[in-house]
C-alpha cells in the first residue's frame, strides 16, 4: 500500500462509515480516527484508512458477538489488557520506552527488569553464578531449546521460591530462570552479562558481537500477545509456577509458525547459498507456490523495525562479511517479487550466519529474549487472579 492509499478524504471516510462529515469530526475528536493536515496550501485534512477499517470491523463484530470472539483469536480485536508492550504506527514500545532506543542504552538484563515492572536503573536481579542440576550437561544431539526444556523441570524441583507468586518474587524467579537458560546455552555456571556470556561461549574471537547479541535479546523480549505469550498467560492464570510458564512458552515457540520459523528462514539461506543463486532459489519457491520465509509481517506493513535495526547493525559491525552480499540479495529479491520486508526471524538467522554461531542459535536467542516477556506476562496474570477459560462453540454431532 502506498502512502496515498493509507489515507482517505473526509468525504471518502464518511461514506465508508455511512455517517455524516460532522459525525466523522466527532470521531476524530474522540480519538477513534486519526487525521493529518495535507501538504500545500489546502486546509483539508486526510484520515487514516486503517482507523476507518478498524471501526467498520468493530461495527460488524458488534452485530455478531460470536464472530467477534472467533476473530479476536487471529490478529483480531484485543482480548486481554496488558501494560507491557505497545505496537503502534510501525514502532514498538516496552512500558512506554521505544525499544530501538533501549537497545542503544541498556543491557538485556535491565530491559527484562523493566518488563517485569521494575525501574530501569534498579540493582541487577540476575545472579552471576547459577547452580546447574547434577544432570548437566544434557545428552548430545539436543537443540538449545530442547536442552532448556529438559533442564527447567530439574531446576524447578529444587527451587521452592518459585511457588511465591507475588510480583517481586516472580521477578526474582524469572532472573534465576534466565540465568539458568544462559548457563545451559553456554555450558558455564559463571557469567558476566548475558550477552557477553553468549559471545564468549559462541564466538570468543569476536568481542564486537556483544552489542549485536544484546540487541537481539532485547528485540525478542516481548511482542504483545503472540501465541507463546498467550500460552504462558494461560499457565499463569492456572497458578502454574514461572518454570511452568516458561516451559509452556517454549513449547509454543518451537512451532513452525512462531519461533520455529527461523528454521524455514535458514532453509532459504541454504537454498540460495550465494547472492548469485538468489534469483533461482526465490523463483523456484514462487513457482512451487511456496512463500518466502522471513519476509512480511501483518503488524508492520512498512517493515519490521526490529529486523531493520539488527540488519543495519550487522552491516556496520561486519562490513567485510561474505554473508552480507547474500543477505542484501535476499532482501532485494523479496522486495521485488512479493513486495515484503524482512522480519526479526530473518535478522536472527542473518546474525547467526554472519557470526558463524552454532546450529539453531537463532532460535536460542529468540527463546532467551522472549523468556523475559513470558515472565512479565505471568506477573500481570498472577495479579489478575483470574483463570483464562474461554468457551467453545460446539459444532459436532448433535446429542441423541
Amino acid at each position: 500500500m502506498t502512502s496515498d492509499e493509507r489515507y482517505l478524504s473526509a468525504a471518502e471516510a464518511a461514506a465508508m462509515l455511512e455517517i455524516s462529515v460532522p459525525t466523522l469530526y466527532a470521531y476524530v475528536s474522540r480519538g477513534l480516527i486519526r487525521s493529518e493536515a495535507t501538504e500545500g496550501k489546502s486546509r483539508a485534512r486526510r484520515y487514516r484508512r486503517e482507523d476507518v477499517d478498524a471501526l467498520l470491523e468493530r461495527k460488524s463484530l458488534r452485530r455478531d458477538p460470536a464472530q467477534a470472539v472467533e476473530t479476536a483469536l487471529h490478529f483480531g480485536a484485543p482480548v486481554l489488557e496488558s501494560a507491557i508492550t505497545l505496537i503502534e504506527d510501525g514502532r514498538l514500545y516496552y512500558r512506554g520506552h521505544d525499544v530501538l532506543t533501549l537497545t542503544r542504552s541498556h543491557q538485556f538484563e535491565e530491559v527484562a527488569a523493566l518488563i517485569w515492572g521494575l525501574d530501569l536503573e534498579a540493582d541487577p536481579l540476575f545472579p552471576e553464578t547459577i547452580h546447574l542440576p547434577d544432570e548437566f550437561p544434557p545428552p548430545a544431539g539436543l537443540s538449545y531449546v530442547e536442552a532448556f526444556q529438559m533442564m527447567l523441570p530439574l531446576a524447578a524441583a529444587q527451587d521452592w521460591g518459585a511457588y511465591d507468586l507475588s510480583p517481586a518474587a516472580v521477578a526474582q524467579s524469572g532472573a534465576r530462570i534466565v540465568a539458568l537458560l544462559t548457563a545451559v546455552a553456554t555450558g558455564r555456571s559463571h557469567r558476566p552479562s548475558i550477552a557477553q556470556a553468549l559471545q564468549q561461549a559462541w564466538v570468543p574471537q569476536a568481542p564486537q558481537a556483544v552489542p549485536l547479541i544484546n540487541t537481539a535479546l532485547i528485540l525478542c523480549a516481548d511482542h504483545e500477545l503472540n501465541v507463546s505469550s498467550f500460552t504462558a498467560r494461560c499457565v499463569a492464570s492456572a497458578a502454574g509456577t514461572p518454570y511452568g510458564v516458561v516451559l509452556a512458552g517454549l513449547a509454543a515457540l518451537q512451532g513452525a509458525k512462531h519461533g520455529g520459523y527461523t528454521e524455514r528462514v535458514e532453509a532459504l539461506f541454504k537454498e540460495a547459498q550465494s547472492a548469485a543463486d538468489v534469483p533461482t532459489a526465490v523463483l523456484s519457491r514462487l513457482r512451487r507456490g511456496e512463500s518466502l520465509p522471513g519476509f512480511g509481517h501483518k503488524l508492520y506493513p512498512q517493515g519490521d523495525p526490529r529486523a531493520r535495526l539488527l540488519l543495519d547493525m550487522i552491516k556496520n559491525a561486519f562490513p567485510k562479511s561474505a554473508v552480507l552480499e547474500l543477505i542484501e540479495a535476499l532482501e532485494a529479491a523479496a522486495l521485488q517479487t512479493v513486495n515484503a520486508f524482512p522480519v526479526i526471524d530473518f535478522a536472527l538467522v542473518a546474525l547467526a550466519r554472519t557470526l558463524q554461531l552454532p546450529p539453531q542459535s537463532a532460535l536460542a536467542l529468540f527463546a532467551l529474549g522472549r523468556t523475559a516477556g513470558w515472565i512479565g506476562h505471568a506477573i500481570e496474570q498472577y495479579q489478575r487472579n483470574q483463570i483464562i477459560r474461554p468457551r467453545a462453540r460446539y459444532v459436532g454431532v448433535p446429542p441423541v
